[in-house]
């Protein structure tokens, strides 16, 4: 078996995420303990994985630059440089900030 230090890694947030050959941004997170990546416009609750197929949209996250990619259906690939959004900041805003 591998351990994680051996294994390709993403970067959340900031922080490196080992992964799998073959998982899922979302696959990833869940894999590292991080089971909330964003929150909701209306009342602040936690989302993250929910249905796993990228129909209900609760996992959307900025995937090197790209705005409200769905975690659970984008491949994990080294280097990968993905963020949490608030929900509060218009994606106009965020591009701005980001660009």
């Amino acid at each position: 078996m591998t351990d994680s230090s051996t294994r390709p890694a993403l970067t959340f947030d900031g922080s490196p995420v080992p992964f799998r050959d073959g998982q899922t941004v979302g696959g990833a997170l869940m894999a590292a303990g991080i089971s909330s990546w964003r929150t909701t416009r209306r009342g602040g609750a936690p989302r993250g994985l929910f249905c796993g197929i990228g129909v209900c949209y609760d996992c959307l996250v900025t995937v090197d630059g790209d705005h409200a990619q769905r975690a659970c259906v984008t491949p994990a690939r080294a280097g990968q440089v993905v963020e949490s959004a608030d929900p509060h900041t218009p994606v106009s805003e965020r591009v701005r900030r980001d660009g």
